[in-house]
């Protein structure tokens, strides 16, 4: 348990040191587009229930294999969710990237070009 809270912790303070950058930003807000669109089509156009949608547009975005139970039955639906997912799983996984990327510099910042006493950004200004 003790190791979850750590971990939580550390990705907590990733997303909140992740969450300055503003091409974070940018690929957060590209992707709450894609996913809003996806629910938007699959609630409209398959008749889904709102959180079905929702689930089915975010969960196929995870590069994993969770199984929703939800198909795409028109070949409207089908030629979307090729599309939707080409685009989407690409900017996912440059938003994980960077989760990552910053979970790591945090842990070991002096492979990074940070020094271990400081784990501010350098001044620019200087």
């Amino acid at each position: 348990m003790i190791s979850l809270a750590l971990t939580l912790k550390r990705l907590l303070s990733a997303i909140f040191r992740t969450g300055k950058d503003p091409l974070f930003r940018t690929l957060l807000l590209t992707l709450a587009f894609i996913v809003l669109s996806g629910t938007l089509f699959y609630f409209q156009i398959e008749g889904w229930p709102l959180f079905d949608a929702f689930y089915f547009a975010f969960v196929s975005l995870i590069p994993t294999g969770v199984d929703t139970g939800l198909i795409p039955s028109g070949n409207l639906s089908r030629s979307f969710t090729m599309i939707y997912l080409a685009v989407g799983v690409g900017v996912m996984v440059m938003v994980l990237i960077r989760l990552a990327y910053a979970v790591v510099k945090l842990e070991r910042p002096e492979e990074f070009g940070t020094p271990k006493s400081s784990r501010e950004l350098p001044n620019k200004e200087q």
